[in-house]
Parts: structure tokens; C-alpha cells; sequence
């Protein structure tokens, strides 16, 4: 009885919970990235991702430029993004991903994951900004403005 007892309440602090998980692979400050180029995604409907990525790069200080179709030969450093949404009595950010390359290799690596589709947490009903801003924030952690 106790055993049950307990693993209900276990059950019930993890679906509460809503855990997100974050993984990044840093942008090395050697590369001395002042300024990237961002290949739109315009498969990716929401409105509020966007915006929160030229923030965050802007943020630690590094000017962005919008590409839309090819990308031309002066982005030294390119960052190209993807982000889903999922249903749950309104639209909910579920996962993100953003890749750094430089001259073709990628150097740097960001994923966000919303386990669960975030259970009964009501942080999963939170803007990009809120989900998004940390993980750029580790993304860029070696740059300071």
C-alpha cells in the first residue's frame, strides 16, 4: 500500500513537471563570430521562433542577417533552425533545433525537447521566448556583448 501510494505521487510530480530537455553543443569563441547569416525556414509556422533567435544572437552581441532562398557567398557563419508545435487546448512549442556552420561544417549544435508534450504544466502554453532563450543562451555562452 505504502509502495503504491508512493509511486502515484511519483507519477503525478512527472506529469506536473513537464520536463523539457536541453542539449547543446557550445559555439567556440575562437571562431570570433561577429556576425551571422539565419537561412529563413518557412516551414516553421510559428510566428514568435523567429524573432526569439535574432534576439538571442543579438543578445551576446552578434548582428544577424536574414536569407531568404540562397545564400550568398559572404555568410561565413550560417545558422538554420527548425521548430514543431503540437495541440494541447492551444498551440504549444514541443521541439527546436539550431545548427551553426561555418564554410559548410557545423560547429555548433542546440536542441530543445518537450517531453511529454509538457503533461499538466502550464509552462508548456509559455512563448518561444521563454523556452528558446535559454538554450541560445547556452548556445552562446562564450560570447558576451
Amino acid at each position: 500500500m505504502k509502495m503504491s501510494v508512493q509511486m502515484a505521487v511519483t507519477v503525478l510530480a512527472c506529469s506536473l513537471m513537464g520536463c523539457t530537455a536541453i542539449s547543446v553543443q557550445p559555439m567556440d569563441d575562437a571562431f570570433a563570430m561577429q556576425q551571422v547569416c539565419i537561412q529563413e525556414n518557412t516551414r516553421v509556422i510559428r510566428g514568435d521562433f523567429l524573432p526569439v533567435l535574432v534576439q538571442g544572437f543579438h543578445k551576446h552581441g552578434i548582428d544577424t542577417k536574414l536569407v531568404r532562398g540562397e545564400m550568398p557567398d559572404y555568410c561565413e557563419f550560417v545558422v538554420t533552425y527548425t521548430a514543431t508545435q503540437t495541440w494541447d487546448l492551444a498551440m504549444v512549442l514541443k521541439d527546436a533545433e539550431v545548427w551553426i556552420h561555418r564554410s559548410g561544417l557545423q560547429v555548433a549544435y542546440a536542441n530543445f525537447h518537450l517531453r511529454g508534450g509538457g503533461g499538466f504544466s502550464l509552462m508548456k502554453w509559455q512563448g518561444a521566448e521563454k523556452k528558446i532563450m535559454p538554450m541560445l543562451d547556452e548556445l552562446l555562452a562564450e560570447y558576451h556583448p
